[in-house]
């Protein structure tokens, strides 16, 4: 009888159990909390009750891993919005024109996603799950992983064997030293830090727009010399919005009730403070701090056999770029397509090790060619000058502002349906080195390309009114 062994019952963890489900005959998660039973936050989760985005490469992974996932999120609430259609976004180099395309992404809370895929998943009887239990320690050598110590919550220890175990406990993951513990080098991590904090609120949509609403980003700007600032407002579930305030390190947004509608009216333009000002609060604001962006080279070790690090444990963005839950879907099936091919054969560990980290590739060169430029950052890496990569990136992104065959492109690989090398043909590359055909959009273009908005702004700018006159 073969048996895996998946420490972390997060999102990573059960997609990754998913996997092994048909290829072992037991399959047993290791968690350290109680899993809720419902759509309800877990106690355990960095930015649970953060925004989350799941990006349409994502999205589609899910559906090949457990058949019906997405469908399952539309009919609980969850809104399909297409990057180019359905969100107003102004970038750090302008307001992005609104067109046809389909890349998208799912928005909804991250504890419907969860529930959803544990519903799922669940239905299988291999798959068992031990809660509010630590994992302390991986059992075997060098060579090979053979299984995990762990102790329950009454403190009783015990070591469970298995075929094959894979790290999902995330970013604070300990398996770099429970490796080296077993006699491997220690594995090397590089990080970037730009001091990114986020302040989220939930609000209840007005009646006018519960049945959705456009989503707003306006991302912070990078290369201005001071920190970034930026706001966002999503749709959720229920005729619910999360609106995430973000800084970078000396700008971080405050989380009292007048700074945050302070902060969210000063950053580069008002549009989400004049939204939440139709909306009703719901509970506190939360604040998400320490979310630098590092990854551990797994694949650059001599990864033992019957070992794997999957998701944030291997690779963390800043979630200013919302790629971590699809990057856990992403390699979960890259696991499961290894193990159709080969089953549980030696080399399995290195060739998915391997299929993760290149599926990390793009994303991780994004975020660091992006968060490099924002004053105060701490980074144990040789970034170099980057006078031509800086100038690109402008150039880049001040073009696709105005074109939407290079936005659409852009849409394609910030939705992890394409490689960045995809990006790079000669067309486009000479649509860049050319430049914008015309100049940026103004504010006020931008929003008249979303009239959805109407309504509210001018419920907004009528009580600006009255209170003016009755002051």
């Amino acid at each position: 009888m073969t048996r895996a062994l998946v420490l972390g019952g997060g999102l990573s963890g059960v997609l990754a159990a998913v996997a092994l489900s048909r290829h072992v005959d037991e399959v047993t998660v290791i968690e350290g909390d109680r899993l809720p039973d419902g759509p309800r936050p877990r106690r355990g989760l960095p930015q649970g009750q953060q925004a989350h985005m799941l990006m349409a490469g994502g999205a589609q992974a899910l559906d090949q891993l457990l058949p019906g996932t997405t469908a399952r999120l539309y009919a609980a609430g969850a809104h399909r919005l297409t990057m180019a259609g359905h969100i107003l976004t102004l970038s750090g180099e302008g307001w992005f024109e609104r067109f046809d395309h389909d890349a998208y992404l799912i928005s909804c809370s991250r504890h419907l996603i969860d529930h959803v895929v544990r519903q799922l998943a669940f239905r299988d009887d291999s798959i068992t799950v031990i809660e509010s239990t630590k994992v302390i320690a991986l059992t075997g050598d060098a060579k090979r992983v053979t299984g995990a110590r762990v102790e329950h919550q009454g403190g009783e220890e015990r070591t469970i064997s298995a075929d094959f175990v894979v790290d999902a406990t995330g970013s604070r993951s300990r398996a770099p030293q429970w490796l080296a513990d077993l006699g491997l080098p220690q594995v090397r991590e590089e990080f970037l830090d730009a001091g990114l904090a986020y302040a989220g609120r939930w609000y209840e949509a007005p009646a006018e727009a519960a049945d959705g609403l456009p989503a707003v980003l306006i991302q912070p700007e990078p290369r201005s010399g001071r920190p970034g600032y930026g706001a966002g407002l999503l749709p959720q579930e229920d005729g619910k919005w999360i609106v995430p305030l973000i800084g970078t390190r000396g700008g971080q947004p405050p989380t009292d009730g007048d700074g945050f509608l302070e902060f969210a009216r000063g950053v580069r333009h008002p549009l989400v403070a004049d939204l939440i000002a139709t909306a009703r609060p719901i509970g506190e604001i939360r604040a998400s701090r320490g979310l630098a962006n590092r990854r551990r080279l797994y694949d650059r070790l001599p990864v033992p056999e019957g070992f794997l690090a999957i998701g944030d444990s291997a690779t963390v963005l800043s979630p200013n770029y919302a790629t971590g839950m699809s990057l856990a879907a992403l390699g979960a099936l890259s696991l499961r397509t290894r193990l159709k091919n080969h089953g549980l054969t030696p080399g399995l560990s290195r060739q998915v090790q391997s299929d993760i980290a290149k599926l990390a590739t793009g994303p991780w060169r994004t975020a660091i060619g992006n968060d490099r430029w924002f004053p105060g950052v701490k980074t144990n890496m040789k970034l170099g000058g980057g006078g031509f990569q800086r100038w690109f990136a402008s150039r880049w992104m001040k073009t696709a502002a105005v074109d939407p065959k290079l936005l659409a492109a852009t849409y394609e690989v910030a939705t992890l349906r394409a490689s960045q090398s995809s990006m790079m043909s000669l067309p486009m590359l000479t649509t860049v080195l050319r430049g914008p055909r015309r100049g940026p959009l103004t504010a006020a273009e931008a929003l008249a390309r979303f009239p959805e908005f109407d309504e509210l702004l001018a419920a907004v700018a009528e009580s600006a009114a009255a209170e003016r006159v009755t002051g």
